[in-house]
């Protein structure tokens, strides 16, 4: 935009001054309105906080609503590598029968449907379908697991209205459901989980504020899980009976930063600490795994391809052990 401003403050001055002075009063109100209609944003052009919107939509589901009685439908690819080196051990009697290093390496491809519908214009219901295709490398076996992954049933809330300058709440929650392949039924070398294999909830809260060119997000969550039972999972030379997952406390951080009106780019900081889990066995004992931690900072950039689409792709990388090595996304609406 600022752009037009030189080459029409030129024309209105060489205009000007080409008149006579008995024409130069008469010229220069119809002059200033040219100006100003040059000037001023065209239909369909948009804006950088609605622009900053849009960005947070695309980045993050949860930043925004829909109107009621609208549907929006989005498709998320990802893609994801966690490559490491596993100590396996088993205990019994007191001393150890079994003790190897096993080089893993895990490659995830995740095809993601979502589908938004605005309940109210401050609450909007979500589900959330996704197929998993998973291939896993290591010392005992190898092979590729095609299956649905765990659906998600979710609601978002927005209690206050939205305000330009002030930050904008957001309450969120959704219910996984164990539809994928669970991890505590799978026997050694028949194939991957693409599934938690436990029903979740979650309940968190998002804020975000615009401050242009820059909107400023973050959020906090709570993952509580059920527990999985009546197992029969043969774990070296014990059998798994019981799972009780720990509760998970997720928090991140960051910013969309519009560069243009076709152009926006995001960063931002993600991390999950999970209490240690219960097991059970058959022959009695119990066990705790240990706490983990996971941590991804992601870089994105969104390409406005029309008014209302925004395609965008992310890079994160894992800080932490317990973190994906690396991930790839894009998010493509379908509601063009």
């Amino acid at each position: 935009m600022i752009f037009r401003t030189l080459p029409i403050a030129a024309a209105i001055a060489a205009t000007l001054l080409a008149l006579p002075a008995s024409a130069q009063q008469t010229a220069a109100p119809a002059s200033a309105d040219a100006a100003r209609d040059a000037l001023a944003k065209k239909e369909g052009e948009g804006d950088q906080s609605a622009l900053l919107k849009q960005t947070l939509t695309a980045v993050d589901k949860q930043y925004s609503l829909i109107r009621r009685n609208q549907l929006a439908v989005t498709y998320d690819v990802n893609y994801s590598y966690v490559g490491e080196e596993r100590i396996v051990t088993d205990l019994a009697n007191g001393s150890t029968t079994l003790f190897n290093i096993e080089n893993t390496s895990s490659h995830s491809i995740t095809n993601t449907f979502s589908a938004d519908y605005g309940l109210l214009d401050n609450l909007t219901g979500n589900v959330t379908l996704p197929f998993i295709s998973r291939y896993s490398d290591n010392n005992l076996s190898n092979g590729a697991s095609n299956s649905l992954g765990d659906m998600l049933l979710g609601a978002r809330w927005q209690p206050f209205e939205a305000r330009r300058d002030t930050p904008n709440l957001t309450v969120t929650s959704n219910f996984r459901l164990p539809t994928g392949r669970s991890p505590f039924k799978i026997i050694a070398g028949s194939g991957e989980a693409t599934g938690s294999g436990v029903g979740a909830f979650t309940a968190g809260i998002n804020v975000n504020k615009i401050v242009d060119p820059v909107a400023l997000f973050g959020s906090l969550n709570y993952t509580a899980s059920l527990p999985a039972k009546h197992l029969y999972q043969v774990n070296g030379t014990r059998i798994l009976t019981r799972v009780q997952p720990g509760g998970t406390v997720g928090f991140g951080m960051g910013f969309a930063w519009a560069l243009s009106y076709g152009i926006s780019t995001t960063i931002s900081f993600q991390e999950a600490i999970s209490a240690g889990s219960k097991l059970r066995f058959a022959d009695g004992l119990e066990a705790k795994t240990h706490m983990q931690t996971s941590s991804i900072l992601n870089m994105g950039i969104g390409y406005r391809i029309s008014p209302k689409t925004t395609v965008n792709v992310s890079v994160g990388i894992g800080l932490t052990p317990d973190s994906p090595n690396l991930t790839l996304g894009m998010n493509i609406p379908l509601n063009f």
